[in-house]
């Protein structure tokens, strides 16, 4: 069975950042990519902005908030199964956030971006992290 480009998923990632680090969170092992490390996001709800998606997502999958920040380059991404338009956002926690929990991930990291090579990233991700670092290499004083 082919994938047609409108069978594509949209689907939001956060780069929550907090002290030149970055929050990852693992997969659980019974999911697609069981155990493999993602930025935290899902699926856009009809009628969502990806921002609107983005924060219903943070409140459901970390019980927190955050602050949106700026849009990374969006990429496509096709799995054997599915097709997934990645929305990725850096962001911050609220100021009135509760810290993140793992709601629906086994657990959850603040790493460097040097550490982000030490982990399993859902390969989707891979191009977010490669546009993430050259953000960041484009930014002083970081």
């Amino acid at each position: 069975m082919s994938l047609s480009p409108t069978a594509a998923l949209s689907v939001v990632c956060a780069l929550i950042e907090r002290e030149g680090r970055i929050l990852i969170a693992q997969r659980p092992a019974h999911k697609h990519l069981g155990l493999c490390w993602e930025f935290p996001g899902g699926k856009k709800e009809d009628g969502e902005s990806s921002e609107q998606a983005l924060r219903r997502e943070m409140a459901e999958e970390l019980r927190c908030k955050i602050q949106v920040l700026e849009a990374l380059p969006p990429s496509r991404h096709v799995y054997p199964t599915m097709v997934i338009d990645l929305l990725p956002f850096v962001a911050v926690l609220a100021k009135d956030s509760a810290e993140p929990q793992p709601i629906e991930h086994l657990a959850i990291k603040w790493v460097t971006l040097d550490e982000l090579d030490r982990h399993t990233l859902a390969p989707a991700d891979l191009p977010v992290v490669a546009s993430y670092r050259a953000r960041r290499a484009h930014l002083p004083g970081i």
